[in-house]
């Protein structure tokens, strides 16, 4: 089959419905085994059954449904075998029309390079996952296109049935490992696939999300610096200048008959070598004591600079905003 070309599937050659409570026992195809699902637990408007539907498509046309998250494969004569499913999470949900393209047993999943950047831990599986029990596409995997374009939608079976009924999915929707091996075998290939929109209606052309844009990696916060505690510094204290003190050579009175002229202001006096050697004070040459060479007792106030702070602000650094992000519609999950 190539091309958008659409067949009519012969009804007659369909496998025989089956509704009972055996159908999600555990089952074996000879590859793999299939283990059971209990039937309590999914919701009896979600299970495998046959329900009046009345539908312009003809026999064959699959319609989904993301408001209830049911499957339809129309029957004719105003009836349908419904199925329970899961379809895309917020911002993953498309609608519009295509056609099975392909369909495969235990088939390999290849998550695309969006899916990894959102979960880096898919890294292992970049050139594919082989097919078994544990594979997200499950047991079968049903291929769509729309407009002759691989957008990476499909149709498949999940180890996880407990998000049947949920949006869970990158786009694609998710059965009941028994249920889409029973779509599998109905399907031949062609059939028109009919994605409801959002709020039940018939699709208006086809409606795929714009990719999300992966989540930025946050930059590493830089460390804390603590800074260093100086001890202040403890200098001479700067201030006007005190006056020097007087020479005592200067102010001292010579001894009466002395012959020595009193020393210029700036010259060291140097004693004779020829003085007498007697300590009697000449006469009328009272000894006047020569003025103390200390500073006054009022000293000027010290000109105090402005202290400065011990401790420096620390510099904080923002990390940026991280922006978080999320993932292409057309991811194979």
């Amino acid at each position: 089959m190539t091309g958008e070309q659409l067949v009519q599937p012969q009804l007659a050659e369909q496998p025989e419905i089956t509704t009972d409570p055996t159908i999600y026992a555990a089952r074996s195809d000879g590859k793999f085994a299939i283990p059971a699902v209990p039937v309590e637990q999914i919701p009896e408007s979600h299970r495998r059954q046959v329900v009046a539907y009345e539908s312009d498509q003809p026999p064959g046309t699959i319609i989904i449904d993301p408001r209830y998250k049911l499957l339809y494969y129309v029957l004719g004569d105003g009836k349908a075998i419904r199925y329970g499913i899961s379809v895309g999470a917020e911002g993953f949900q498309w609608s519009g029309e295509s056609i099975v393209s392909n369909k495969r047993q235990w088939p390999t999943w290849t998550p695309p390079s969006e899916m990894i950047d959102r979960k880096p831990s898919l890294e292992k599986w970049r050139n594919g996952q082989p097919g078994g029990p544990t594979n997200p596409l499950g047991s079968r995997a049903i291929y769509l296109t729309s407009g002759g374009r691989d957008y990476g939608y499909r149709i498949h079976g999940t180890p996880e049935w407990k998000t049947i009924g949920r949006n869970a999915s990158s786009g694609c929707f998710r059965m009941i490992n028994q249920d889409v091996m029973d779509l599998y075998e109905r399907v031949k290939g062609g059939e028109k696939v009919i994605v409801l929109t959002a709020s039940g209606e018939m699709p208006k052309g086809l409606n795929i999300p714009k990719p999300p844009a992966p989540k930025k990696k946050a930059e590493p916060k830089p460390a804390a610096v603590t800074p260093a505690v100086t001890p202040p510094m403890i200098g001479p204290m700067i201030g006007p200048s005190l006056p020097a003190a007087p020479a005592a050579a200067e102010s001292a009175t010579p001894a009466a008959g002395s012959n020595t002229a009193p020393a210029a202001p700036g010259q060291t006096v140097i004693a004779p070598s020829t003085a007498p050697a007697s300590t009697v004070p000449a006469a009328n040459a009272p000894a006047s004591p020569a003025p103390a060479a200390t500073a006054p007792a009022s000293t000027a106030p010290a000109a105090t600079a402005p202290a400065a702070p011990l401790f420096a602000p620390a510099e904080t650094a923002t990390p940026p905003a991280v922006t978080a992000p999320s993932a292409i519609g057309n991811s194979a999950e």
